[in-house]
């Protein structure tokens, strides 16, 4: 495959991204017409809570879903907040519940909640999509991201995400490798997430050839696969049209 047509795939395959702490209402619509603007449309795009009506303005009923965060970027909001939260931005139009699950709770062993939470939380979604961040790149081991996978697949997540893109250490290929291996043993469809620090078409590629590796070739769809990114966007459209692919991209985590 050329590198516009792995581009061109990836791109399909992406949550354009904007939750700086600077975010603003204008940069919400400039990210909404890129997501539809560029080669191909992206997957969804992902955004603070309060800006879910204006991208709901924006993209109408079009192929773009959009997703907001909820319990984020910590992880560590009470469970009722937490659901008001979700509620709230399922009421302005969101598609998508990228949910940060309680890790520093889980690794302490306090895992009732935290699965009460994943629980609650789709209960709410009903056939919305709920993607749950585990913050691996926080994790001191991989066998934690393993047992933290199991948990929000049990509780109900329809998707696992390694991060937020606010820690040091974000997405890995072993925890992407721990978790595919998690989703290949399940009896339900699980989709992966890898969010954080994906940058370049090469980057992006790693993720794709891994997840063609463990579960197929014709399984990674915006039904099972997404990245996180907010630069990866304009490194994968610079390559569909002939840029160098790997240049750094301008701007973004």
């Amino acid at each position: 495959m050329s590198d516009a047509d792995l581009a061109r795939r990836a791109l399909a395959l992406l949550d354009l991204t904007d939750l700086a702490d600077d975010a603003t209402e204008e940069g919400t619509r400039d990210l909404c017409r890129r997501a539809v603007s560029g080669p191909v449309p992206v997957a969804a795009i992902c955004l603070w809570p309060r800006f879910v009506a204006t991208a709901r303005a924006e993209l109408g009923d079009g192929p773009v879903r959009i997703a907001t965060v909820v319990n984020f970027p910590d992880g560590d909001t009470p469970i009722a907040p937490a659901m008001r939260e979700t509620e709230e931005a399922l009421a302005a139009g969101a598609d998508e519940i990228d949910l940060v699950l309680p890790w520093r709770a889980v690794l302490a062993g306090q895992t009732t909640a935290a699965a009460a939470m994943v629980r609650n939380v789709k209960g709410l979604c009903d056939e919305r999509r709920l993607k749950v961040i585990l913050e691996t790149g926080e994790y001191p081991n991989l066998d934690k991201v393993r047992t933290t996978s199991e948990l929000a697949i049990a509780a109900g997540a329809d998707f696992i995400k390694t991060s937020t893109g606010k820690t040091a250490n974000s997405a890995s290929i072993p925890a992407a490798r721990v978790m595919l291996s998690v989703i290949a043993e399940m009896g339900r469809p699980v989709g992966l997430k890898p969010s954080g620090g994906i940058r370049t078409l090469a980057d992006a590629t790693r993720y794709l050839d891994l997840a063609d590796a463990i579960m197929g070739e014709d399984w990674a769809t915006p039904t099972t696969f997404r990245f996180g990114a907010s630069g990866l966007y304009t490194a994968l459209v610079d390559a569909i049209a002939g840029a160098a692919p790997d240049a750094t991209p301008r701007g973004g985590y």
